[in-house]
């Protein structure tokens, strides 16, 4: 009896600690803001202009990173990712940021260093960005204005159409070659 009571009570906690996971990530789905993704320019993590009119006619992932963060082992799907599909127009993009538990207070230089090594990264970064608060990339109050959320954790990702909308969110939880993304990305190719 006391073993089923002991089974019952880490049954409960595993079942509460999942639903809390749920609230904080959710699940992807798709979304449709007004404008266009194509309005907003970054600055890139060598330090050039990054606009993404530059990448018009191309479907765009972008995804807010962090290096030491629970969820950085994403990039080598990521990565993987950009390998398959960026032939067939499909543009990774990673934004460095340093919102959700201080887990990326590095340097451009030293973010670079460690996306190269750790995880042989080849898709575009940006320059470290803020993606909440009043210090937000104009991108991410775009987003968060039109609807109505933005990311809850790092690693959470948005697609974007070859025309510059934005038709998907996926919360850190949905792995970037989980069939989910892969579906929702290969709907989207130009």
């Amino acid at each position: 009896m006391k073993l089923f009571a002991v089974g019952s009570m880490v049954l409960m906690g595993t079942l509460v600690a999942a639903g809390a996971a749920w609230m904080m990530f959710g699940r992807g789905k798709a979304v449709e803001a007004k404008g266009s993704a194509y309005d907003f320019s970054f600055q890139s993590i060598d330090g050039e202009p990054l606009p993404l009119k530059g990448y018009e006619g191309k479907a765009i992932l972008l995804v807010n990173t962090a290096s030491q963060c629970g969820f950085t082992p994403q990039y080598e799907g990521l990565e993987t990712l950009w390998e398959t599909y960026g032939k067939d127009g499909l543009v990774v993009l990673g934004a460095p940021s340093n919102d959700f538990g201080g887990q990326e207070p590095g340097s451009e230089a030293e973010i670079k260093e460690f996306c190269e090594v750790n995880f042989n990264i080849n898709f575009p970064m940006t320059a470290k960005i803020s993606t909440k608060g009043d210090a937000a990339h104009p991108f991410y109050a775009w987003v968060r204005a039109e609807t109505g959320a933005g990311p809850k954790w790092n690693f959470h990702k948005y697609l974007i159409a070859p025309n510059g909308k934005l038709v998907g969110s996926f919360p850190s939880t949905v792995k970037p070659m989980s069939e989910q993304l892969t579906k929702a990305v290969e709907k989207v190719l130009p």
